[in-house]
């Protein structure tokens, strides 16, 4: 197995699940899309099955035996070693400790943000502001959802940082667009443009 299998960055994600408790793949690949929108759109089934693999050679993980429900095919349940719960204290404390400028797509979009001239930034921006409300009240939703269903705060203390992240572009979004629309952030000129003939 690839070594660089175990830098992949849900790594932590898979052990910490199975510090929760014993899974086998496909289970624990459901409670990574379902708890985490950037899981569902980033994590396939092959990339976690290799990771599984990788994890379970390194001996982070280990077979806990086969588990059958219904006429499925059997699938196997794997639980974390002491090694690997070692391995996510190490990462997860290396991770907290270390603030890394972590770069998205949106913050490389607003570095031209000029480029959209005022009234594009304007519609830009309140567009954005739009969705990441609805998006956030939906993340809001689910979090009660699941703290009254009994899950331990702990345990989703992550989506309580994504939501104060969210509030807080929400902020910078509605404070900069009000800049924008009264003037006080200064728009310079646009440079020439060249003829492409």
């Amino acid at each position: 197995m690839p070594r660089r299998a175990l830098d992949n960055p849900i790594v932590p994600s898979v052990l910490g699940l199975l510090l929760e408790r014993p899974a086998h793949p496909h289970k624990l690949l459901a409670e990574l899309k379902n708890r985490s929108d950037h899981h569902a759109s980033a994590v396939t089934r092959g990339t976690l099955y290799n990771t599984v693999a990788a994890l379970a050679e390194t001996g982070w993980i280990a077979s806990q035996g086969l588990e059958r429900t219904g006429n499925r095919p059997e699938r196997t349940v794997y639980a974390l070693t002491g090694a690997g719960h070692a391995e996510l204290v190490r990462r997860l404390d290396a991770q907290i400790r270390d603030p890394e400028r972590e770069f998205s797509r949106f913050l490389g979009a607003v570095a031209h943000l000029g480029a959209l001239g005022p009234d594009g930034a304007v519609d830009a921006l309140t567009e954005r502001a739009r969705r990441l409300r609805l998006r956030t009240a939906e993340d809001e939703r689910r979090l009660a959802d699941a703290l009254s269903a009994g899950v331990p705060r702990l345990h989703v203390i992550e989506a309580e940082y994504a939501l104060a992240l969210a509030r807080a572009e929400l902020s910078w979004i509605d404070t900069v667009t009000e800049e924008i629309r009264t003037g006080t952030l200064p728009w310079p000129t646009p440079a020439p443009q060249t003829d492409d003939r």
